[in-house]
């Protein structure tokens, strides 16, 4: 690997704990918010990572991705969160779940407005063609990063199997013989999400929206610079 692919492996790392941290913290404050501070008294709802790594989700597997060379994914320890709590619990669990995508999201689009400051002060510099140890190599990877590995928190989160948040989402809308094909699968979700990502379908679930949000971002900072 090139030194610019370890920094971007590193940065990636680290950007990646960080996203997942914010979403845990997502939901926990929204669970609060609506009645259930399950998640306040587990000492969850922080920016401290320690709390929040799984050792797998959050080291191991975006290890294996980096020197896969691509964008690392991974997860956290789930926040606990305890649905008898909250006041409405079959409209508010959904609103739980749906916090921590809609976290990435802007989270990302924080990145891209970075991003753009960036490119707007160092006017005459692109960030995309920096080199060596310029300064501004740094900050591109840093924002691609956040715009990137955020854009494949939110959609791959909203995949309807669980124990992804889609699935509490969809939840929300299904009846009650939906909700119980939903229950009966999900002490077999996380196989399926194996098999789907072994097999290539996982890839290509997420690959058009995943490509709509990136590459809609991007474009977006190169118009407003450009503009500017």
């Amino acid at each position: 690997m090139s030194a610019e692919e370890v920094l971007a492996g590193l940065v990636g790392l680290i950007v990646l704990i960080f996203s997942v941290v914010v979403h845990e913290n997502a939901h926990g404050i929204t669970a609060e918010r609506f009645g259930d501070p399950t998640a306040r008294y587990s000492g969850r709802i922080t920016l401290n990572p320690l709390p929040h790594i799984d050792p797998i989700g959050s080291i191991i597997v975006p290890l294996i991705a980096i020197l896969g060379k691509i964008p690392p994914i991974g997860w956290a320890r789930p926040v606990p969160v305890n649905p008898a709590n909250l006041r409405n619990p079959g409209v508010h669990n959904a609103y739980v779940a749906a916090a921590g995508p809609m976290s990435n999201l802007l989270l990302a689009i924080a990145a891209a407005l970075l991003w753009i400051l960036i490119r707007v002060f160092f006017k005459h510099v692109s960030l995309l063609e920096a080199t060596g140890g310029n300064t501004l190599l740094f900050f591109g990877i840093l924002c691609d990063s956040l715009i990137k590995i955020n854009c494949v928190l939110m959609v791959f989160n909203l995949i309807p199997i669980p124990p992804l948040d889609g699935h509490w989402i969809l939840m929300r809308f299904l009846p009650p013989s939906g909700k119980a094909v939903l229950a009966a699968i999900g002490p077999y979700g996380f196989f399926i999400l194996i098999i789907l990502l072994w097999t290539g379908v996982l890839g290509m679930i997420i690959s058009l929206p995943l490509r709509f949000l990136y590459y809609n971002l991007r474009l977006f900072v190169e118009i407003v610079v450009n503009a500017l």
